[in-house]
């Protein structure tokens, strides 16, 4: 008995230390075009804790992502950041997104983007650097509702970006 006492421990115990060390670094973002409204709408799911980081390093220190903390040092700092690291052209021209707002759910913060005026769509590019700066094993997954087509793609700091064509 004591044997196997020691045989669960020997095997449950490694189980817990590469669960408790390993971390996955991954956002998410989702871009729709929304022909009606001429508007290409996108929502980039991002760790708080990964943000904040990124955020430290780059613009300052002191900033903590909570919702009792300064909005509009946040918000600018965050568009800031996004437009460094997110770059769009539509129909081979490069696009500036707005920056809408950002929304805090669990360990996840939502930034809400839009680029106006978009009135069709044959070549959509995306490079999403986000956090590369941070986390060489940094992923983030892209999904695109364009034209009716949905697609999805991994971005990695060795591939960084993605071209679709809707010719």
């Amino acid at each position: 008995m004591k044997r196997f006492k020691y045989l669960i421990i020997a095997f449950i115990i490694p189980l817990f230390a590469f669960t408790a060390i390993h971390k996955y670094y991954i956002s998410v973002t989702q871009v729709n075009y929304i022909e009606d409204k001429e508007s290409l709408q996108i929502v980039s799911r991002i760790f708080i804790d990964d943000f904040e980081s990124a955020l430290k390093s780059n613009y300052d220190e002191a900033i903590v992502l909570d919702v009792n903390d300064d909005e509009i040092i946040i918000d600018s700092y965050m568009n800031r950041y996004l437009q460094d690291k997110i770059k769009l052209q539509v129909n081979n021209v490069d696009v500036t997104f707005n920056f809408i707002g950002k929304e805090y759910e669990g360990d996840i913060v939502r930034c809400y983007l839009e680029v106006e005026h978009v009135k069709h769509i044959e070549t959509f590019f995306i490079s999403n650097t986000v956090l590369f700066d941070l986390q060489k094993d940094q992923q983030n997954i892209v999904k695109t509702n364009i034209n009716s087509k949905n697609k999805s793609f991994i971005l990695t700091s060795g591939n960084p970006n993605a071209l679709l064509k809707f010719n």
